[in-house]
């Protein structure tokens, strides 16, 4: 994996596809790293903003994981990107996403924890 993070390893691995799906590829990887960046932002938000709760540590439980959730989102999109990418350049199949997988399971998580949150308040 961290083969893939060197400057221009993909440059040496089959040939250039047209430049349209390249910028395609890059718009979905970006608008991937929106959605990571708004959890990473909303649970620094839930940690920081929300008013005090009666559970100790409550603020934390909700944040960190949407945190945890962001972080891990932006490792497996910036993966995609580049499993596409490698795919496209050897003219085989694009991979099938592990992305929406890892967000919806990630936000039923959240949510679980934030319900029982409160509900215990």
């Amino acid at each position: 994996m961290f083969e893939s993070l060197r400057r221009g390893a993909l440059q040496s691995i089959g040939e250039d596809p047209d430049v349209r799906f390249t910028y395609a590829n890059e718009r979905t990887f970006l608008a991937w790293s929106r959605t990571a960046l708004a959890l990473v932002v909303t649970g620094i938000a839930a940690t920081q903003l929300l008013p005090k709760l009666d559970i100790e540590g409550a603020r934390r439980l909700i944040g960190i994981p949407l945190i945890v959730l962001g972080a891990a989102l932006e490792i497996v999109a910036y993966r995609h990107w580049y499993d596409n990418e490698r795919a496209m350049r050897l003219h085989e199949p694009l991979p099938a996403s592990r992305m929406t997988l890892v967000l919806a399971v990630g936000i039923t998580i959240v949510a679980i924890i934030a319900t029982t949150v409160a509900l215990v308040q």
